[in-house]
């Protein structure tokens, strides 16, 4: 009985340790105002990360018990997520960050369909975050359609053009299925800066408010006498939506389509020999990634209340691809990882003022350099038939 039990504490120690630990790094550089903070936080980040690599079969030993105590980690992870604003201090602008890092987290999860599970190069995220955000603000200011309702209008939107955009896009291969890709973001966004019903370069204005039994997301929460402001509703709107996108990496991952599209990462030839319709499985892809990103794109347009053509360039896509490889392609956690770092980052290095892009490029390449394949790398798949 106590040879049994020992390892049961084991794994829960490290699971709530583990957890917990990186809730507090998370806080402390929300609210860091030095830069000089910021920068030893991440030091200490790069040296855990060091000291995980070199020891293998400790970080082994931390994969297994976040695997054996599965269900724990996901009831702690979401205790943490529930009470983590509250600990912000009223802070507007770190939960602002956690918003936007959460839509990007929710946009680099699904561009992992394709570019870490699949190895399919995509340009176009971007313009699937703009489609879903014009498609839901249209609905909402012109037509006064309820946000719920805009959120999955939008979705499928974006998803018939990632059909739209996947279709063409099987008839290329590598470098000019990217180039594809990064053509059709680039008529998206000239679609939207000069088409005169989506308001052209001065955007849409006055996307109303979400409201939920009743209650506006404008409105502040309060409970047991300490109050959120309202952008705490967005906040844990955008988790709700983080949510929805692990929850489906998972399934998909596990699923006849997550073994195609690895199938298709390692060996597209030899795939197609195995009897895996190859172009099937590529558009898949290209449709729930824009499904995804149409959601975040919805959540987003009515969070800022307003949006122009400059939110969704090139420039974002090509962010949102960064993150993924950064933080560890087909990496579920890498992958959320790189977003929040990548999201956080640049803000937080602003007293750099003009330099601070350049501090970004070296902080991103550091890591690059401690973890060749991400913060996070891809492991090895285990399936059990």
């Amino acid at each position: 009985m106590q040879g049994s039990v020992s390892p049961r504490l084991a794994d829960t120690a490290i699971v709530l340790a583990v957890a917990t630990g990186g809730a507090v790094l998370l806080r402390a550089f929300l609210l860091a105002e030095s830069w000089i903070t910021v920068l030893a936080l991440l030091a200490a980040f790069a040296v855990l990360l060091v000291a995980v690599q070199r020891r293998p079969l400790f970080e082994e030993r931390l994969v297994a018990a976040f695997r054996r105590a599965r269900k724990l980690a996901t009831l702690w992870g979401i205790a943490i997520v529930a009470v983590f604003p509250w600990l912000l201090q009223g802070d507007s602008y770190a939960l602002h960050l956690l918003i936007v890092a959460n839509l990007y987290a929710v946009l680099a999860l699904a561009l992992n369909f394709q570019l870490g599970s699949a190895n399919i190069p995509n340009f176009a995220t971007g313009a699937s975050y703009g489609i879903g955000a014009y498609a839901s603000a249209l609905l909402a200011i012109h037509l006064g359609v309820n946000f719920w309702i805009c959120l999955l209008v939008a979705a499928v939107v974006a998803t018939l053009f990632g059909f739209l955009l996947g279709l063409p896009s099987m008839r290329t291969r590598d470098s000019y299925q990217a180039l594809v890709t990064i053509a059709f973001g680039i008529v998206v966004h000239q679609l939207l800066m000069n088409l005169e019903w989506t308001g052209g370069a001065n955007g849409l204005v006055g996307i109303p408010a979400p409201t939920l039994f009743g209650h506006s997301f404008n409105d502040p929460i309060t409970l047991f006498g300490h109050s959120l402001p309202g952008q705490g509703n967005y906040y844990y709107l955008s988790c709700a939506l983080v949510g929805l996108a692990i929850l489906s990496a998972r399934r998909l991952h596990s699923s006849r389509v997550g073994l195609a599209w690895n199938a298709l990462r390692d060996d597209e030839l030899a795939a197609r020999a195995c009897g895996i319709n190859v172009t099937w499985f590529k558009v898949q892809a290209f449709a729930v990634d824009a499904f995804l990103a149409g959601f975040a794109g919805t959540v987003y347009a009515f969070y800022v209340s307003f949006i122009s053509p400059d939110n969704f360039t090139f420039l974002v896509s090509v962010t949102i691809m960064t993150m993924v490889i950064a933080g560890g392609m087909d990496n579920i956690l890498g992958v959320i990882v790189g977003a929040f770092l990548l999201t956080m980052l640049p803000e937080k290095l602003r007293a750099f003022s003009d330099y601070r892009i350049l501090f970004y490029g070296l902080v991103v390449i550091a890591f690059l350099i401690i973890r060749p394949r991400g913060i996070f790398p891809q492991r090895v798949r285990n399936h059990e038939h």
